[in-house]
């Protein structure tokens, strides 16, 4: 039986996929250029929101975190992982103030659970597996954005559509 969260965020997963503008891109990865395996969506600090309870979202993390941040989440991140083909690769912050200076991303998962992992970026450790979907959250902050990378990677079983939704302080990618 599903939660109240869970109920509530399966509603915000259908609300988004139908309503949000996702495009599809493409870029250069390896001396070529390849599709992005995932739809994304993007919304500057002066964009409204695709659906009200992402401010409301916004705000709550920014009032959570206000003192160890130093500042407010003010941008959103949409990917749309509409299967298991849809995937991110390893990475971590390379761009922004993240490469080079402690910082924090919120992650909201809504719709179905795909792992997320990670790795110390210079290898050594174990390699950590979380499924996220029905409303989790995951906060990346202090170095982790530079010191571990993370991916969403592929699967060969069926898994149903995901969206995650990024919350980033001002010049963080």
């Amino acid at each position: 039986m599903r939660c109240g969260v869970g109920r509530r965020a399966d509603r915000l997963f259908e609300q988004l996929a139908a309503t949000v503008p996702w495009r599809a891109e493409r870029r250069e990865m390896y001396e070529r250029t390849v599709d992005v395996p995932r739809l994304l969506a993007s919304y500057p600090a002066d964009a409204e929101p695709p659906h009200p309870v992402l401010d409301q979202a916004r705000s709550a993390l920014s009032r959570h975190y206000a003192e160890e941040l130093g500042e407010p989440f003010r941008t959103l991140g949409l990917c749309y992982y509409r299967d298991g083909r849809d995937s991110v690769a390893w990475h971590g912050d390379r761009i922004g103030r993240g490469a080079r200076e402690d910082t924090m991303v919120a992650i909201l998962s809504v719709g179905e659970p795909r792992a997320l992992v990670l790795r110390r970026r210079h290898g050594g450790g174990p390699v950590v597996r979380k499924p996220l979907g029905h409303g989790d959250l995951v906060v990346m902050g202090g170095s982790c954005r530079r010191t571990w990378e993370h991916a969403v990677p592929k699967s060969a079983r069926p898994v149903g559509p995901r969206i995650s939704i990024q919350f980033r302080p001002h010049d963080v990618a």
